[in-house]
This record gives C-alpha cells, sequence and structure tokens, in this order.
C-alpha cells in the first residue's frame, strides 16, 4: 500500500475544502471542492466513479506549472502521484521506457540522460509532470516532445476503461494533442518514450551551441552534456517559479501563412522568425511583446516578467483575476501594434 492511499481495493482519501495556493505555480489562492491524490493508478476506477463526484467538473493537475487559476473549483481536483520508471523492453536497438504521470518531468529528463539515453536533453528545466508533458507537446531549443514517444497510457472516461495510444492516435500538433483538444475525456496515466541508438545532438536553436563551447564539449557533447546547458541557459532566461510564481511562457509563437510573415518582417526587419513547414512561419511572441514596450510592465502584483517578455508573473498577491486582465492587455497592445494575436499556452479556469 502506497503511502497516502487506503487500504488495498479502496479509493484514496479525498481532501475538501482543498487549498490549491501551493498547487500552482503562479501561487495565486483558489480552494477545490475536492482534492484526490492517486499513487495507485488501479484505484483511479474507483474515484471517478464516486456518487459524490461523478457528476461534477474534474481537474487533472500534475505540478500546476500550466494553469491559471481565476476563481474557486467547484468540483474534483486530482493528482495522479504514481512515479514509477521502467525499461519496457528493447525494439531492435531502440529502448521503450515506460514512465507513469506523477513523474516530475526534469527529474524524468535527468533519469534518462543518466542512463545514456538521448531525445529528451533540450527539454531540460521544463516544469510540469510526465502526464502533463504529452497534453501540450512540450517543447523548447529545436525539439517536440513528440518526437520520443512511442504511446501513452490514459483511463477514458468514456469507456470507463485504461486504453493504450500510439502517437499517430496522439494527434500531436504545434503545443497540441488529441487530450488537449478532448481534455474531458481521457486522464494520462503513464507514458511510453522511444530512444534511438542513432542519437546525436540537436544544436540549431540559438545559443546551445555556444552553451556547449563555453563548456568545451560542441564535438563531443553527450545527452547529458547538452541538458545541463539547456538548464543553464532556462535558469538564466527565466525567473524560478520557486521564488516568483510564474507559469513558464505564457503566450504560444505564433504561427501565421508565409505570406503575413514576409510582410510582417518587411516593416519590422529585425523579427525572429522560423520556418514551421506547411508554407507557414512561426514568430516570436516575447519579441512582439518586448517591441511592444510590455517587458518589466507591472499592474499591481501581476506584471510581465523582466527576464523574458514571454513570461507573466505573480509578485506577491496577484489574483488569478489579475494576471488574466494582464494578459488580456498584452493581447490589445500587441494585436493594436503587430496585427497578431497571441494565444495563451497554459489552461486558463
Amino acid at each position: 500500500m502506497s503511502a497516502g492511499d487506503g487500504p488495498s481495493g479502496t479509493a484514496p482519501l479525498i481532501e475538501r475544502d482543498a487549498d490549491l495556493s501551493r498547487l500552482n505555480t503562479f501561487g495565486v489562492a483558489a480552494r477545490a471542492a475536492g482534492l484526490a491524490r492517486v499513487r495507485d493508478l488501479d484505484a483511479l476506477p474507483t474515484v471517478l466513479d464516486a456518487p459524490e463526484w461523478r457528476d461534477r467538473p474534474l481537474l487533472v493537475l500534475g505540478e500546476g506549472s500550466n494553469v491559471l487559476l481565476t476563481r474557486d473549483f467547484d468540483g474534483l481536483v486530482l493528482r495522479i502521484e504514481a512515479q514509477r520508471i521502467q525499461q519496457s523492453h528493447w525494439a531492435g536497438d531502440d529502448a521503450v521506457v515506460r514512465a507513469e504521470a506523477g513523474r516530475g518531468w526534469h527529474d524524468f529528463v535527468r533519469w534518462s540522460v543518466d542512463a545514456g539515453f538521448g531525445g529528451l536533453e533540450n527539454l531540460s528545466l521544463i516544469p510540469g509532470t510526465v502526464g502533463a508533458a504529452p497534453i501540450q507537446n512540450i517543447g523548447a531549443y529545436g525539439v517536440e516532445l513528440a518526437a520520443c514517444i512511442e504511446a501513452v497510457e490514459v483511463y477514458d472516461r468514456a469507456t470507463r476503461g485504461f486504453d493504450l495510444l500510439d502517437r499517430t492516435a496522439c494527434a500531436f500538433g504545434y503545443r497540441d494533442s488529441v487530450f488537449k483538444r478532448e481534455p474531458a475525456r481521457r486522464i494520462v496515466t503513464a507514458v511510453r518514450f522511444r530512444f534511438g541508438s542513432d542519437w546525436s545532438p540537436v544544436l540549431s536553436y540559438p545559443g546551445v551551441r555556444e552553451e556547449l563551447a563555453a563548456r568545451g564539449v560542441v564535438s563531443t557533447s553527450t545527452p547529458a552534456d547538452v541538458s545541463d546547458a539547456v538548464s543553464a541557459i532556462r535558469a538564466r532566461k527565466l525567473p524560478d517559479p520557486r521564488v516568483l510564481g510564474n507559469a513558464g511562457s505564457f503566450f504560444k509563437n505564433p504561427l501565421l501563412p508565409q505570406a503575413e510573415a514576409d510582410a510582417l518582417v518587411a516593416r519590422h526587419p529585425g523579427m525572429p522568425r522560423w520556418d514551421a513547414g506547411g508554407g507557414r512561419s512561426k514568430i516570436s511572441a516575447g519579441w512582439l511583446i518586448e517591441q511592444a514596450g510590455l517587458k518589466g510592465h507591472r499592474e499591481g502584483d501581476a506584471g510581465v516578467s523582466a527576464q523574458h517578455a514571454l513570461v507573466l508573473v505573480n509578485h506577491g498577491r496577484a489574483s488569478g483575476a489579475q494576471l488574466l486582465a494582464l494578459a488580456r492587455h498584452v493581447q490589445g497592445v500587441v494585436h493594436a501594434r503587430f496585427g497578431v494575436h497571441l494565444e495563451p499556452e497554459p489552461l486558463i479556469l
């Protein structure tokens, strides 16, 4: 029996009128009607089918690093806290590793690089859990999570059973997936990662190669070297949510048709852009916000980070509603200046 679970065959205890302020990285005040912490995945159906909660709203919360709570939640908050990692099998020369949803994301990345597996190192130091990662199809420094996923294990609330979705069925897109498009249906319980034997470092994103060069390991870099370099870059650029409440990048980098991006760059020659395929370009949301004069902007305790314009921060006592108002202000100013709509990354409740 895991600590915090009830006796075998029973559901974990559910905390009522639960305080969520320490369960979201913005640190905003909010409460939930109920909070269930599940360490035994087999207990999930019992929790979800309990009469008191069956017809109430459900919010699956990992580390709370990609959510903005603007009000109390009159339903059940579910935290998957199962954390086991196991190498399930070899597929030719590739290794398939299964990690349960409650494992901390960066902790799992470090486990993988320490084991000699390459593929996730560019995603180092991203806050959150393994279970949250495929929902957003997290990406950073030239790598998207989807490239390393073999399959995702879920509990399907529609069929009331456990299921396995291969990478194609996950329908991954830019910061998108079937899990994000149908948030009420599937709960991620574990992720299976495939690590290839033909690994080579992805150093195309600005700053990564330079950081490795400063460490003298460009030509000999290992997955652990790249992880260390990316972690150092992120630590310099982004505020630590343990010190200053934030949810990391708050806005997605806009994807624009090629002709629209060409016209924008012609008017603003310094605008960073990348080819996104399919006749589209990705432009930097952080650059747009900074050029709009909003880097370091503050409205009470709700602010735009002075370190990185893409990050909204809570300087102390900002409410979720105040942070949302600031986000809408940023969207309005950027649209007025550049004609580009910024889409938030976090789930906004």
